[in-house]
């Protein structure tokens, strides 16, 4: 008789055992899964900001060669009240990268943005140390959004840029 409530207990703590070790590999599981999701997020913010980086870098190109188009928009400042993305204002306010320099930029799903980064240019009346008040010095405000793999990952710079004059 005590032979078989000795076996009752093996099983039971057999049960213990493989219900703890259960609990340890699933929590080992979703720590894993966490990492893969924070690394991802990570290397999407990064490709965002890389392409931020390039629109704001083909601003800037626009402006030294005078083909930049100046923001069309009334509102001041009007990177606060446009759409930066386009889907809204159909692009009127911002302009995509490439447009005016011709410059490519791949997109497509996968590891590559899944648009092409826009930007706007807003002139700005700005005055240097020393400069005389009434003298009027132009400067220009650079705001630029880049974009992720995943349509939720968006990226927004901004610059501020004067020409040598």
């Amino acid at each position: 008789m005590a032979l078989d409530a000795q076996r009752g207990m093996a099983v039971l703590l057999s049960l213990v055992l493989l219900v703890i070790v259960l609990l340890l590999g699933t929590s080992a599981a979703q720590l894993s899964l966490q990492g893969v999701r924070a690394a991802r997020a990570a290397r999407d913010r990064e490709l965002a900001f890389q392409a931020a980086e390039a629109a704001v870098a083909d601003a800037e190109h626009d402006l030294e060669n005078g083909s930049a188009v100046l923001t069309p928009c009334a509102q001041a400042p009007a990177w606060q009240k446009v759409d930066l993305s386009g889907h809204d204002d159909d692009g009127a306010c911002s302009v995509e990268f490439g447009a005016h320099t011709g410059a490519a930029f791949d997109v497509a799903g996968g590891a590559l943005p899944f648009r092409r980064p826009r930007y706007l240019i807003e002139r700005l009346v700005c005055h240097q140390p020393g400069d005389d008040a009434a003298a009027a010095h132009y400067c220009y405000r650079v705001t630029a959004i880049g974009f992720g793999p995943q349509p939720d990952t968006e990226v927004v710079l901004q610059t501020i840029y004067s020409r040598g004059e």
